[in-house]
């Protein structure tokens, strides 16, 4: 049993060239919801109590990285595939289709956002049945 004190929410901040392209992505493409906005960044809803912060690089700040980081936004769902076909409706671009990953016994796909952030939609497996892992 851990002794240290709660944790009620966690939010990944990214850091965004153009908050208006960033923000029209991830609502507009991803269907994320607003949760708070305080102007120079937004904080979106992804699932429970787990959130994403945009927030508008200054001129005087470091510049997001984009492709060039070693961050991976990760959405975790049962459902790759339609995530997948969803979001090339609507124009995404792929970097990697939805693929069974026997290393790390996942399937995934691959995507950037306007900053170049790496994003993937992935699906834990077992190796008898295939069920989710996470429950």
């Amino acid at each position: 049993m851990s002794t240290h004190p709660q944790i009620d929410q966690q939010i990944t901040f990214l850091s965004t060239y153009n908050l208006n392209v960033s923000t029209e992505f991830y609502e507009q493409k991803l269907g994320l919801e607003l949760w708070l906005d305080q102007v120079t960044c937004r904080i979106y809803t992804v699932s429970g109590s787990g959130y994403l912060g945009l927030c508008q690089a200054s001129e005087k700040s470091t510049p997001p990285i984009g492709k060039y980081s070693s961050v991976i936004f990760t959405l975790v769902t049962q459902q790759v595939d339609e995530w997948f076909e969803y979001l090339k409706e609507r124009g995404v671009e792929f970097e990697k289709p939805p693929t069974l990953n026997q290393k790390y016994n996942i399937y995934h796909c691959f995507f950037r956002d306007p900053d170049g952030y790496l994003i993937e939609i992935q699906r834990f497996e077992t190796n008898d049945n295939k069920k989710d892992i996470t429950k």
